[in-house]
This record gives structure tokens, sequence and C-alpha cells, in this order.
């Protein structure tokens, strides 16, 4: 596993250290607490993909069906696996050997990152009401509006044009990107992202039939929670439940485009696919991983650590923890597949179940 970011004291401290022009094979080494072969002074500038490289780039190997590019494609330094054994001359400059190849990635990858957050302070054209609360540190961009009794946490980063409704409560070290909608009443944790346009505390679809065939809406009136280390991608929407709250627990990542209703409760440290959509008051537990444009219809109750494929549409609880379903309505998954593979044969079977059929009729007509 890569070694923590050294202290302030050290010249590898901070996170704009790989962001500099230009770094040495043996820094980055040093950095990962890799094995360094090759030429310790390799310059590397940018990270790049293994089949793409270039002499500045920083590369790396954890599939080995891309172990063809190592040898190929010239790169500054390529991470590999410690038990890595090229078939021949690697294609890079240097090599770097680290227990965990991904890790090393998002260790690098987070500092390399060049994405630069607004100055401490309030921009002259925000909004902020009188009585928000905005802590030490916070950024607040051009035409952002923070409305009556808000908090915002120190550290927090809020881009141009975000709304951030009335009694709204942001913890610390959070990042809403431009275009983020935060309702009244609404609370998020620290350290958590909200990509651009996402939406946080639109009202449930909750609507009562009338005797002549019409709608009437009813009232949403509580609100949203969403714990620490969340993420959230781009125009996701998240209902204000109709009573209580629509709860994101800890270490929840939900991909771009997942719509979650009113009163839905997503486990901790769930992963949700982008076009996924929840109706209300489904249960999620901890630890699932769902694929993309996965529906799953309200007041149902999913157990912890279950695996949802694509496409798949859950209409009945999941009560076996661990398990993985695949297809609409989902089946347990190696139930579908079997099912999948007589399906694919249907005609097939129908053409042999046709010609056993003449074939019976034709011997009752000799008898």
């Amino acid at each position: 596993m890569p070694k923590k970011p050294p202290g302030p004291n050290s010249q590898l401290a901070g996170p704009a250290y790989l962001c500099r022009m230009q770094i040495a094979a043996s820094e980055i080494a040093q950095l990962l607490g890799g094995k360094l072969e090759g030429d310790p002074a390799a310059l590397v500038s940018r990270p790049g993909k293994i089949e793409e490289g270039g002499t500045d780039a920083l590369t790396f190997l954890a599939n080995p069906k891309y172990e063809q590019f190592a040898y190929e494609v010239p790169a500054a330094v390529l991470l590999a696996a410690e038990d890595f054994v090229p078939s021949k001359p690697i294609a890079a400059k240097a090599l770097i050997r680290v227990p965990d190849v991904y890790e090393a990635v998002r260790f690098l990858l987070a500092r390399f990152d060049r994405k630069q957050h607004h100055e401490n302070g309030v921009d002259r054209s925000a909004s902020v009401h009188p009585t928000a609360k905005l802590a030490a540190e916070v950024s607040l961009g051009a035409y952002a509006v923070v409305e009556a009794g808000a908090s915002i946490g120190k550290g927090t980063v809020v881009y141009p044009q975000v709304y951030i409704g009335r009694n709204v409560r942001i913890g610390e070290n959070c990042v809403l990107y431009p275009g983020v909608r935060i309702y009244h009443d609404c609370v998020i944790g620290n350290n958590c992202t909200l990509h651009a346009n996402v939406v946080i505390g639109s009202d449930g679809f909750g609507f009562a039939p009338q005797p002549d065939g019409s709608y009437r809406k009813i009232n949403q009136i509580g609100n949203v929670v969403i714990e620490d280390d969340v993420e959230i991608g781009a125009n996701t929407t998240v209902d204000r439940a109709t009573l209580g709250s629509t709860f994101i627990r800890r270490g929840v990542k939900l991909d771009n485009l997942v719509m979650v209703a009113h009163n839905v409760e997503i486990g901790a440290n769930t992963v949700v696919a982008a076009q996924a959509g929840f109706a209300g008051s489904a249960r999620i537990g901890k630890g699932c991983r769902i694929g993309g444009q996965s529906g799953f219809v309200g007041h149902i109750r999913v157990a912890d650590g279950i695996q949802v494929q694509a496409q798949s549409g859950v209409a009945a609880n999941i009560e076996k923890e661990g398990s993985a379903v695949y297809g609409s309505p989902a089946l347990p998954y190696s139930q579908y597949l079997r099912a999948y593979a007589v399906f694919k044969r249907l005609p097939e079977l129908l053409r042999k179940l046709t010609q056993l059929e003449k074939k019976l009729n034709a011997d009752k007509g000799t008898k």
C-alpha cells in the first residue's frame, strides 16, 4: 500500500506536489514506498493510459490484457505489481513495483488532479442571508445563494450558481459544483461531493387520486439527510421525504442521473451506477453494488452486500445477504443465466418440438 503523504516539513508535502511540471521516478517510488527498477532520473509530467503512453507519462499495468503495451509503448514510468515478470524488455524508462497497483494509481491521481477550487471567501455577486452562518475557509462562488438559517462548515467549496435553501446544514470540506440545488431543511455531512446540477430535497412524487380522475398533491414535508463521505454524480436527484427523512448513508457513491424517491434509504458504502432508480420507501442495504439502469419498486427491502446486474428490475424483497440478481423481474443470478441459456434456444427447441409433433401425428396415422 502507498505510504501516507509526508509531513508538512517535507519537500513532498502538499496536494499540489505532483502538479508541478516534472517529478523523477525515484521521488514517485519514495512517495509510494515502491521498488524502483531502471532509470531513477526518468521524469514524469503527467499520467497516461498504458496504450497511449508518452515519454513523459506515468502509466500502469493492472490488467494482464494490457501487458503487450508495456513492451510496445514508450513511457517514463510504468507502475506494476510486485509479482510482475516481464516476458521481454519493457518500453518504459523505469519500472516501479507496488503491492496494490490500483491503490497506488488512486493515490497518485489525487495529486495529479488539477481541479482548481475558488479561493476562500465570498464572491461579491453571491447572496448570503444575514442569518446564514459561514465557517472559516468557506469558498462561495459567483451568484451562489445561501438562504436564511443555512450553515456551511469549514473548508467547504461552493461553486457559482449553487442554491442553498432555508435552514440547510452543510458540513466541513464539502464540494458543491455549479448548479447544485439544495432545498430547505436538508442536511449534508462532512467530506461530501455533489457534482453539477444535483438536486437534493425536491418534492417526492406523491399524489392522491380523486373521484373525478384527477390527482391532488400530497405535501412533502420531510427532508433529505446525506451522511459523511458521500459522492453524488451530475444530474442526480434525491427527493425529500413525505414525512421523516430520505437517507443516503455514510460512504454511498451515486453515479450520474440516478433517481432516489421519497423516504428511500440507501445503506452505507453502497455504490449505484448511472440511470438507476429507486421508488418510494425502498430500503437498500449496506455495501450493495447496483448496476446501471436498474430499477427498484417501492417499499421493498434489499439485504446487505447484494449485487444487482445492469438493467435489472427488482420487484420483490431480497433477503439473502451477499447474493446476486439479474433480469427483469430480477432472478438469482445463476438461475437467470440458466434460464437465458434456454431462452436463446427457444426457436431451435420450437422447431424440434414441431418436428416431433409431426412425427407423432404421422405415426398415429399409420396405426
